[in-house]
């Protein structure tokens, strides 16, 4: 007999817990929303923000506000909003690196990666393999010859250690059977610099940041690491089609929660951004950067995030990297 008003008592309990979330949903948000960006400003992660943020606003009724804790590769971001009260007024707003790659990359994180409540994937930007100008051949079949002819003679930039662009020339040169030279920069903009310049010889990067120099004539763009040809670039092939099989690498940016942030409201967030991402203005404004919006569910988004975390895992253990 004693057991039953405890049994009833945990019950109440449980309902009681469950109200108070569904509640919390319906009247959220009620305060400011932060946007935590674990980049620099005016990156991908940052201009996707920004204009959330800006359609969002009027929709809650409430300010929805973007601060930008770069560092780290976008851990100090991830580890503020990963010990945030988990109500859904704070949350990260990042690239793959803090999300997938750092939990193998570094020998200790502030945070877990896996806690994170996964919100939505909201933007894809496709990555394209570029060469310095005066590079002595055009397609990626001259250059894996080239590299083979000359191992270890030809260098690659990337935005730092553990970085898609990173990643994905390892990618390569493991699946050519190459030896390159990484040259590891703080940012894109100086790469790109110096890949103009010269002084690099290839980059894979996303396709914006420098489809101005290709437009000019300043380097050369040999293949789109995409399943299918761009409608904007529609001359460069894919490297499936330039003899790479199975390769594929875009850099992507994501939402993601506080660990334990109650399911109602990260329904509510994901609805409230799949909306504005498949607004025609903003796919319009988005495209104008190179990128496309994705959106999806909450469980898509955690499949995507394990799906990358495998697939890049494989390369970092099998190139031995570490940021540490």
């Amino acid at each position: 007999m004693g057991t039953r008003p405890a049994l009833i008592a945990a019950m109440l309990c449980v309902a009681l817990s469950a109200l108070g979330q569904n509640r919390d949903a319906t009247n959220y948000p009620t305060r400011t929303v932060r946007i935590v960006v674990s980049s620099t400003p005016a990156g991908g992660p940052d201009i996707v923000a920004r204009l959330l943020a800006e359609r969002l606003a009027p929709r809650w009724g409430q300010a929805v506000v973007v601060e930008n804790r770069p560092g780290a590769a976008g851990n100090i971001g991830a580890s503020e909003v990963a010990a945030a009260v988990p109500d859904g007024h704070t949350l990260l707003c990042a690239q793959p690196a803090p999300l997938t790659t750092n939990v193998m990359l570094y020998r200790k994180l502030s945070f877990d990666p896996a806690a994170l409540e996964p919100v939505v994937i909201m933007t894809t930007l496709p990555n394209a393999l570029v060469v310095r100008r005066d590079f002595p051949t055009d397609s990626v079949a001259g250059l894996i010859a080239y590299a083979r002819a000359n191992p270890g003679k030809l260098n690659y930039g990337s935005q730092g250690i553990g970085t898609t662009p990173h990643l994905t020339a390892e990618l390569f040169a493991r699946r050519t059977g190459t030896a390159l030279i990484h040259v590891p920069y703080r940012g894109t903009a100086q790469a790109v610099n110096d890949l103009v310049a010269g002084h690099l010889d290839l980059l894979f990067i996303q396709v914006d940041a420098v489809r101005e120099h290709f437009a000019a004539g300043r380097i050369k763009m040999l293949a789109v690491a995409t399943p299918e040809r761009l409608s904007a670039l529609t001359d460069v092939p894919t490297m499936e089609e330039a003899g790479v099989a199975d390769f594929r690498s875009d850099t992507w940016n994501a939402i993601a929660a506080p660990p334990h942030t109650p399911r109602a409201i990260v329904a509510k967030i994901n609805a409230a951004m799949n909306e504005v991402l498949h607004t025609p203005d903003i796919a319009k404004q988005l495209g104008r950067f190179g990128m496309r919006p994705v959106g999806g569910s909450p469980a898509d988004m955690a499949i995507f995030v394990a799906e990358e975390t495998r697939r890049w895992g494989e390369v970092i253990r099998a190139a031995n990297i570490s940021a540490n």
